[in-house]
């Protein structure tokens, strides 16, 4: 999907990465009422539905990560060609991890990150663990598969089951290794998380000292709001849609 501004030659162009699996379907709205501010104020802003999710080609279960990597940078060109800059990649989530891996094979205008996840390896423990936690209800401790025999699974080359999405190994295991790491190139980085507290957590603290460490200009800040990642219904962060915009409006 493309949101444009009214204008001919728009302020710039933004790509934007979405977060993995059911999150995806929950950041939707947010995704768009940025993806429509952002237009307003003059960029094009592009979304992508990354292979096997929403309304691409093929099923989640064939996904593979070094495919999504391929999406990312195929759009980022495609983006380029058209608007005759280079774009800000904006990545939710783990959609952070696939813009930063991006960033270091392109020239980017900068990047943008949403709560964004430092460790793939946490990140997939996390998700391995909803498949035990719904086990804890239904099944008899006998029956229960533990996270480490899903990992199990994944090196044996075997998808595993979890929450409605069939994950295969090679997205799996990519995914694992993924850290949230700076590209070489020194570039802008607006980095915004969403906390009751409006602090950013001592984490993201650590691993922001580390790309400003590698020359990166990093802006970053918590702002108050719900995890709309999380939510079961439809939320909205009003506060992160007023800050993202507001620190675009300067780039």
């Amino acid at each position: 999907m493309l949101h444009g501004p009214a204008s001919a030659k728009p302020r710039g162009a933004i790509l934007y990465v979405h977060p993995f699996a059911e999150e995806m379907n929950r950041c939707r709205r947010m995704a768009a009422l940025q993806s429509r501010a952002l237009a307003r104020q003059g960029w094009r802003v592009m979304q992508i539905d990354l292979f096997g999710c929403g309304d691409s080609a093929g099923e989640f279960g064939e996904s593979t990560w070094r495919a999504w990597r391929d999406d990312v940078s195929q759009a980022l060109r495609w983006l380029r060609e058209r608007s005759g800059t280079a774009p800000i990649l904006w990545g939710l989530r783990i959609g952070a991890l696939l813009a930063a891996e991006a960033a270091k094979d392109a020239e980017t205008g900068g990047l943008v990150f949403w709560q964004p996840v430092l460790s793939g390896k946490q990140f997939l423990q996390q998700f391995l663990r909803l498949k035990a936690a719904g086990e804890m209800v239904q099944q008899s401790d006998r029956e229960r598969t533990g996270t480490r025999a899903l990992r199990e699974q994944l090196g044996r080359g075997e998808a595993v089951e979890i929450a409605g999405y069939s994950v295969g190994p090679e997205l799996a295991i990519p995914l694992e290794g993924a850290e949230l790491e700076p590209p070489s190139a020194a570039s802008r980085v607006l980095w915004l998380e969403v906390a009751a507290s409006a602090e950013l957590s001592p984490a993201s603290r650590t691993r922001i000292e580390r790309w400003q460490a590698a020359g990166h200009r990093v802006d970053a800040r918590a702002v108050e709001g719900p995890q709309f990642w999380q939510t079961l219904n439809i939320t909205e962060a009003p506060a992160l849609v007023e800050a993202t915009s507001a620190a675009l409006g300067t780039w």
